[in-house]
């Protein structure tokens, strides 16, 4: 069969992502127990989501460890004003793409909204994602989940926990706005500890204040995933959208950096986030929030 320039500039892709991988990462793939060595160690993780296959293979070539089946594809992909929608079908969906093609990142799926809403509901919904191929589910609040995280990792499923802004909970909150200001820090710290000792091997902090996240990172064992929450989480993530400049139809947040006019490309804005969170330059003041 001919092979054409399609083909041509493919591997050529696929080569410079090799020399960018093998001078810049370990390549052996990450797994669960790796998390927390790399907390041990000082590593940063990167982690950015992606919802097809395409995607997937460019984060998994370009040196993304953690690669996150977000529901945010209500939002970015399927055009919703939330991510409440989204059906746990929907992430099956996604999830099996992803898993198709992935050599070395961890993948982490969201349990939609609902999914969770019981120990059974959540064990049903996290054993369809794990047959998709996720390695990790991911479950917003803390409270009555507990129960429902223990139930799971007492099950062999690894879970890692989303809190700070949640957006599930938008209705509840009535927006997307900054939580643990003043009084709800520390009920956020006490949340942090609670997920982890309910058996959490990763925990995500969304929109919280920079030295608040800090204060979370230093108390726990396992490693945090900041997302607007400052530079001193053990890593970072984004949604590829807003990672890459895109249009969503929903208003930008602050944390949000578009990569890809630094990058040049999207190889080259994968490459340049990864460097950035692991040097620690991103987030910087201008993409975090005060107390």
């Amino acid at each position: 069969m001919r092979r054409g320039a399609d083909w041509v500039d493919n591997e050529r892709l696929i080569t410079q992502s090799n020399e960018f991988m093998s001078s810049h990462t370990d390549s052996k793939p990450w797994t669960v127990p790796a998390l927390a060595e790399a907390k041990h160690e000082g590593r940063r993780l990167v982690m950015l989501t992606a919802y097809d296959a395409g995607f997937a293979r460019a984060l998994d070539a370009n040196g993304v460890d953690l690669v996150l089946i977000g529901d945010s594809l209500g939002m970015v992909v399927q055009g919703h004003y939330s991510t409440l929608p989204v059906t746990v079908a929907d992430m099956v969906y996604h999830t099996r793409a992803v898993a198709s093609v992935l050599q070395r990142a961890l993948l982490v799926a969201d349990l939609p909204f609902g999914a969770d809403a019981t120990p059974e509901r959540a064990l049903e919904a996290s054993l369809q994602l794990l047959q998709a191929g996720a390695e990790m589910v991911k479950i917003e609040g803390a409270g009555f989940k507990l129960e429902v995280v223990r139930h799971l990792v007492e099950r062999e499923i690894p879970v890692c926990s989303h809190l700070g802004l949640t957006p599930q909970s938008v209705l509840r909150l009535g927006g997307y706005r900054v939580q643990g200001r003043g009084d709800a820090a520390e009920r956020l710290r006490a949340d942090a500890r609670a997920v982890v000792e309910a058996g959490a091997s990763l925990v995500v902090l969304e929109c919280v204040p920079t030295p608040v996240a800090a204060q979370i990172t230093a108390d726990l064992p396992v490693p945090t995933i900041g997302i607007g929450a400052g530079p001193d989480c053990d890593g970072q993530v984004l949604v590829l959208h807003d990672f890459l400049g895109l249009d969503s139809g929903h208003r930008r947040p602050k944390f949000v950096k578009d990569f890809l006019a630094e990058g040049g490309s999207v190889a080259g804005a994968i490459q340049a986030y990864a460097a950035a969170v692991r040097d620690g330059s991103f987030p910087d003041a201008e993409h975090a929030y005060a107390s």
